[in-house]
């Protein structure tokens, strides 16, 4: 630690040598945070058909997976105000996640395994998205079978801001879930990317 610390005072950012110091001491402290216990939330960029997703993993699993258009200090702060702000990049906290994707996007992938965290959902919200994980790949339900299957079959207007409010989207499958009628609805992605994971997984046919 006294080495980082040395480093990081005396580090001006005035040459590109001590610009490299300075990225090389945070990686270091982020490094060493993460590994003895002195976080409680890692954080890392994940690759993506979509661009850059920030993931989040606390000790009990993946906790927040945003879409590249969520800034990274928005994701951070709300984090920070919602589990802790001990938070640091810790990019190996997150390679059994980013392989994971890999294989879902080449389409090798159908189910993930890595463990998750629950936090940031509510009660409510853990029941819809608990039901909406246990829809198939490849297959699709509506607002109204989920609401049911929480135990609340009048609900499917609280299903569909639940789904919405996802933390942890293509992890816990909401863009599987679609209006009655078939018709798309809503996905915090966007229509294009739910039409796309669902094309991916067959359960749309690929528009021409």
């Amino acid at each position: 630690m006294k080495e980082i610390e040395k480093m990081l005072a005396n580090a001006s950012l005035t040459t590109p040598e001590h610009e490299a110091q300075a990225a090389q001491a945070a990686q270091r402290f982020s490094a060493h945070a993460a590994g003895s216990g002195l976080a409680d939330i890692g954080y890392a960029s994940v690759d993506s058909p979509f661009g850059a997703l920030t993931a989040a993993v606390t000790d009990d699993g993946v906790v927040r997976l945003a879409f590249p258009e969520e800034p990274l200090d928005q994701v951070l702060d709300r984090l920070a105000l919602r589990l802790s702000p001990r938070i640091v990049e810790a990019p190996a906290r997150l390679e059994q996640l980013r392989r994971q994707l890999d294989e879902y996007f080449s389409g090798s992938r159908r189910d993930f395994d890595v463990p998750l965290d629950r936090a940031l959902m509510s009660a409510f919200a853990q029941r819809i998205l608990t039901a909406t994980s246990a829809i198939p790949y490849g297959s699709v339900s509506t607002y109204n079978e989920m609401a049911a299957a929480a135990g609340s079959p009048r609900g499917s207007r609280a299903a569909g801001n639940a789904l919405g409010s996802n933390p942890i989207p293509l992890l816990v499958p909401c863009h599987r879930v679609l209006r009655s009628g078939g018709n798309l609805g809503g996905y915090a992605g966007g229509p294009e990317r739910k039409r796309w994971l669902l094309e991916l997984e067959g359960a749309l046919t690929p528009r021409p």
